[in-house]
């Protein structure tokens, strides 16, 4: 499978709603292979316990069982780092293209499994966000802190918990008058401007993190499935300081550990150092 390439009618519609829909992004078979994985998750896995090098750590005691550092589950996690159906979309738009820090990192990558009852609060938008999940275009070149791909997979229609956005808010000067404190506990349901974005399994979101967003509530019985890879420049660290086992940086190919790890540690002692071009001094 080639690698989907950014189009005009992409950046278009990228910069005025601050999201993008990839339908069909990935194939059955890595959807099965995924859920798979999924139906083995320890539910009653304890909040703070690891699942190898995944720990759960919920954001909230509403947003469901949430595994952090899910790529080091293996399998069909790794496949999703470089993802053809987004990866060169990401690098465009949060990986400083046209800049001597040209590439990406995976600031975190999360399995999300929501029940009845469940949603995820609003957050983000442009009103005093942070530089990381900052939207930019400026003399030609998009230049975003953060950029989120949330893979379905499950179907999520009306009463399964949808991801809700408000469109174009992620450039917005002014605080919705009804985020409250920042969105803490607040639920997109209720926020005038928000729109659910339905997802068949397999679809994936993309959005600008400075883009307002949440998860609405979850009505329906049964689980909401998905993933989520936050990407931004390779100047990046990882929110929670999560450091990746060495044997499995190892076990990766060249290409996915750069993603994950694109500017490796250099203790006192090693070797020359390197110019950008990746030859000796």
């Amino acid at each position: 499978m080639e690698n989907r390439q950014p189009t005009a009618t992409d950046d278009f519609f990228f910069d005025l709603n601050g999201y993008l829909i990839l339908k069909h992004a990935v194939d059955s078979d890595l959807l099965e292979y995924l859920n798979s994985q999924f139906d083995e998750f320890p539910r009653d896995l304890p909040l703070g316990h690891w699942l190898g090098a995944a720990q759960r750590r919920d954001y909230t005691p509403e947003t469901g069982l949430e595994l952090h550092q899910a790529v080091t589950l293996g399998g069909p996690f790794e496949e999703l780092i470089d993802h053809p159906s987004w990866i060169d979309l990401v690098r465009h738009y949060c990986g400083e293209e046209k800049s001597y820090v040209q590439g990406v990192f995976i600031d975190e990558s999360i399995v999300s499994i929501r029940e009845s009852g469940g949603h995820h609060p609003v957050h983000s938008g442009g009103f005093q966000g942070a530089i990381r999940g900052k939207y930019r275009y400026e003399n030609g070149v998009f230049r975003c802190g953060q950029v989120n791909i949330i893979l379905a997979l499950t179907d999520i229609a009306e009463g399964d918990g949808a991801t809700m956005v408000v469109p174009a808010s992620h450039k917005s000067n002014f605080e919705h008058p009804g985020k409250g404190d920042y969105g803490r506990g607040d639920r997109m349901d209720m926020l005038e401007g928000a729109i659910p974005v339905y997802l068949n399994k397999g679809d994936a979101l993309l959005f600008v993190d400075g883009l307002m967003h949440g998860g609405s509530s979850r009505t329906n019985p049964g689980e909401r499935r998905v993933t989520i890879y936050r990407y931004g420049p390779i100047w990046g660290a990882s929110r929670y300081g999560y450091v990746y086992p060495p044997d499995f940086l190892a076990s990766l190919s060249p290409e996915r550990r750069r993603i994950l790890q694109p500017v490796p540690p250099t203790h006192a002692g090693d070797g020359l150092p390197y110019n950008m071009a990746g030859k000796e001094y």
